[in-house]
């Protein structure tokens, strides 16, 4: 969590009363067993990290890229399809990791987060190693679940959060009006294994209220006495929240100290700090409540499970607009899943309009690249229609066709290639292609662009400005 040269009072407010009776918890469904065997696991390989690195994985630091590289491999492993975005700061250049699950509807994004960084004096594992491999478990659990979520599942590893909350900034900053609309919720988990622990809810009242209740409402199907808490400027939620979007989450406590009512209802030591090594040195993996951590990592299970499978109802979008999120790649690799790499803004390939594109292909080696997009398509369109603009160039000679680009939609599980191009007959002229969608109102459709090159000369197969309107 960040540090401020003179911090505010935290408010809280406590939600028992002594001399209440207490009602049974309310029946929830249940939530996932997400493993702590696995979660502790995870801060052990971070400790290892920051013990091969200086100590630290601090941003602009080696152990810093060591953590994001490390959660990276294994988020690509799992099936996510990640992006890294890197940007400045003081202190060297910083990097946020995004892991996006393929499948649910791109338009109803449900989104989870922490920040990866530690401070410079130590490796940073309660602060925040807990929370970044809390969310680490849950996104490898939830791939392995089998689970179709009806929401697009994303999860943000933040860079910088020590320095100012720079990463979670920059990445909010860089999201269009679009993007940030798709946002449904966005959870934050800071710190959510201190040794002197307290459960305490991110009171974000003004915003989603919703999801402040969830999580409370969670606590108190376990039986689990908790805190409000305002968080204020300290949470990588805050950039998220100031661009009206709904946001909530989990802190178990940091320098603050603990009075003799909290120690009463949680346990504890009264009158020593939530987290005595809060940003210290002896942050390490033996700083440690493993029970809070199991509880936690739970929590954010249940929350996970349950906001992928949210129904937030059905809106229509207005006749003509554009279903698809950045359709002309301006934000880079963001809202479209696939290989990473095509979506650039290279100059070897001019764009239609803007500097970004899809370049698929060119490399003049076997391989297959593929960028995809999941929507629905209102049942009360009339007509529906899918465009891109294309280039096509290539190396090829003669009329044997070694390179294919294919258009391709998903439905259900079901693959149809709406069209197929090639080397053969292939120019530099940009042409624009449409295809009628009609067909599928009224369902979720995945759309999918897919090139495979021989390992001959290349074929460059550039798209921009995609679109899927509605009349």
């Amino acid at each position: 969590m960040r540090t401020r040269a003179l911090l505010t009072p935290l408010v809280l407010a406590a939600v028992t009363t002594a001399g209440l009776t207490v009602a049974a918890p309310p029946a929830l469904a249940a939530g996932p067993d997400i493993s702590v065997t696995n979660t502790k696991a995870h801060l052990d390989q971070l400790q290892s990290i920051a013990n091969a690195n200086g100590g630290n994985r601090s941003t602009g630091r080696p152990g810093y890229k060591a953590s994001v590289d490390w959660v990276k491999a294994k988020l690509d492993a799992a099936g996510y399809t990640t992006t890294v975005q890197s940007f400045s700061t003081s202190s060297g250049t910083s990097y946020n990791l995004v892991a996006d699950l393929p499948g649910g509807d791109a338009s109803s994004v449900v989104m989870f987060g922490a920040h990866l960084d530690s401070v410079s004096v130590g490796p940073g594992i309660n602060d925040n190693g807990s929370g970044s491999a809390g969310i680490l478990e849950t996104a490898l659990a939830y791939a392995a679940s089998g689970q179709t979520p009806r929401n697009h599942v994303r999860f943000g590893f933040w860079g910088a959060e020590e320095l100012g909350l720079l990463g979670s900034k920059y990445y909010v900053g860089q999201l269009t009006t679009a993007q940030r609309s798709a946002i449904r919720s966005y959870q934050n988990f800071d710190m959510i294994a201190s040794p002197n622990v307290g459960y305490f809810v991110y009171d974000d009242n003004a915003v989603g209220n919703g999801v402040r209740d969830d999580f409370t409402a969670y606590y108190d199907s376990k039986g689990l006495p908790w805190e409000y808490i305002d968080v204020q400027g300290r949470s990588d939620r805050a950039a998220f929240r100031s661009s009206g979007m709904a946001t909530g989450g989990i802190f178990s406590g940091a320098e603050t100290i603990k009075t003799s009512a909290q120690a009463s209802k949680w346990g504890g030591v009264a009158g020593k700090a939530f987290d005595a090594c809060y940003h210290r040195a002896c942050d390490t993996n033996t700083n440690l409540d493993l029970v809070a951590l199991d509880r936690n990592v739970d929590t954010i299970g249940y929350m996970v499970w349950r906001y992928a499978a949210k129904d937030y109802g059905t809106t229509t979008p207005p006749t003509g607009s554009n279903l698809l999120a950045n359709p002309g790649f301006e934000s880079g690799a963001v809202s479209w899943t696939g290989t990473s790499g095509p979506i650039t803004s290279g100059a070897g390939r001019p764009a239609h309009s803007g500097t970004w594109k899809l370049w698929l292909g060119g490399n003049g080696a076997s391989a297959t690249e593929s960028e995809q997009q999941t929507v629905t398509i209102p049942s009360t369109a009339a007509t529906a229609q899918l465009s891109f603009w294309g280039r096509f160039d290539t190396a090829e000679t003669g009329s044997t066709v070694y390179d294919t680009l294919k258009v391709q939609v998903v439905v259900a599980g079901v693959t149809t290639t709406l069209a197929t191009y090639g080397n053969v007959g292939a120019d530099t002229t940009w042409v624009q292609r449409s295809f009628d969608l009609s067909a599928y109102r009224g369902k979720s459709v995945t759309v999918k662009l897919v090139a495979t090159e021989d390992s001959s000369a290349q074929t460059s197969f550039v798209i921009d400005d995609t679109a899927l309107t509605t009349t």
